[in-house]
């Protein structure tokens, strides 16, 4: 960002705050009682529709940073393609558009390819939960910063939370089993993944989650993924589509990204921006627990009511997957980021995911015992 576009933006934040609303909180100003009386409002947008669980998860984080700030900070929420698009969510808070954005890395893979290493690249083993202690206490906050700011040149300051469940592997209109199956399917999915899935046989449509149900009754995709049941159902993919595969190595270790512009990060009072930043933490505990309540009773629902037929992802086409991220891991490793950043995760896995292998007993065994039949894997 150049300084006379800071400066400018600086000088805009300091106006708004003078007139009770904007990034910086009145409190901060000599001014009347009323005025520093008026809450802080900040503008936040998602990348998700209105009507999207999702959007749900991202007012969850509102409602804790508004009680946490005793009603100092009041958040406006809005949806994707209320002030920018969907993929347009970091540029809006780099920006200043925006001072909040709630988005995924992978929604700005097309500003650089390895903003998809920060949740949608290969997968080494470890999950969704794995890789954002990697961001936490591995050094991928570190990285992040440097490719944001540093490499990217970028005012923002970004944060991990709700380590999702891995991604199913999509929606299909007959079912696939074999990798013989999927050759030339026009497939959408994002990121990394787009070139998984092109090595698998498939041509890949990158596409904002509102937009893919709608390509896939005009044939412009014919299979797609999004992310988890609750965001599929909402979208209709039990419209265009009956099967549901599950369990997938294209997206195993996704996470929400929210971002905060960097001048607004700056000028706010430590307690406001520890609010803003732990707030992050605790809707990632909320986001989990709903997801898990959400997603599951919404699979059974597409199962029982929608006549969805449910299946996994089957051992040749996982394999496949695992045999591609094996020739795009060197492409991406003549980066000399990239490289730093899959060194510093394969390490992490190679470590933490041990223990919690060697640690964990056979759930699959236990949940058997007491609910035999019910997996029919």
């Amino acid at each position: 960002m150049t300084k006379s576009k800071v400066m400018g933006r600086r000088s805009f934040l300091k106006k708004s705050a003078l007139m009770g609303g904007g990034a910086l909180g009145a409190t901060t100003l000599a001014a009347p009682a009323v005025l520093a009386q008026a809450p802080m409002v900040l503008k936040m947008q998602s990348a998700w529709p209105a009507s999207n669980v999702w959007q749900e998860m991202a007012k969850d984080y509102v409602d804790r940073v508004e009680a946490m700030s005793g009603g100092r900070i009041k958040i406006d929420l809005l949806p994707a393609g209320a002030v920018v698009a969907a993929f347009q969510v970091l540029d809006a808070v780099n920006d200043g558009l925006l001072d909040i954005g709630h988005d995924v890395p992978v929604y700005w893979y097309g500003k650089n390819k390895a903003a998809s290493l920060f949740g949608t690249g290969p997968v080494f083993g470890g999950s969704a939960t794995t890789m954002m202690n990697w961001f936490y206490e591995g050094g991928g906050k570190a990285l992040y910063d440097e490719l944001t700011r540093d490499i990217m040149g970028l005012d923002v300051d970004g944060y991990m939370a709700f380590p999702m469940p891995a991604q199913p592997f999509g929606w299909f209109k007959n079912p696939v089993t074999k990798v013989s199956d999927l050759q030339g399917f026009k497939y959408r999915t994002v990121g990394l993944a787009a070139e998984l899935m092109t090595k698998l046989g498939m041509s890949v449509a990158q596409l904002p989650g509102g937009e893919i149900v709608p390509a896939m009754e005009r044939g412009v995709i014919d299979a797609f993924e999004f992310n988890n049941p609750s965001s599929d159902r909402d979208f209709g993919a039990q419209d265009v589509a009956k099967n549901y595969i599950l369990s997938s190595y294209h997206q195993a270790s996704e996470s929400f990204e929210f971002l905060f512009n960097g001048l607004l990060m700056e000028d706010l009072e430590p307690d406001l921006k520890a609010i803003l930043i732990h707030g992050v933490e605790a809707v990632s505990t909320a986001n989990t627990a709903k997801a898990a309540r959400r997603y599951s009773a919404d699979l059974k629902w597409l199962q029982e009511e929608a006549g969805v037929d449910v299946q996994r992802t089957s051992q040749e086409i996982l394999a496949a997957q695992l045999k591609a991220w094996d020739e795009i891991i060197p492409e991406l490793e003549a980066d000399p980021f990239m490289k730093k950043t899959l060194d510093s995760q394969r390490a992490w896995v190679e470590e933490v995911v041990y223990y919690e292998l060697m640690n964990s007993p056979d759930y699959t065994l236990a949940y058997e015992h007491y609910f035999p039949g019910r997996l029919n894997l």
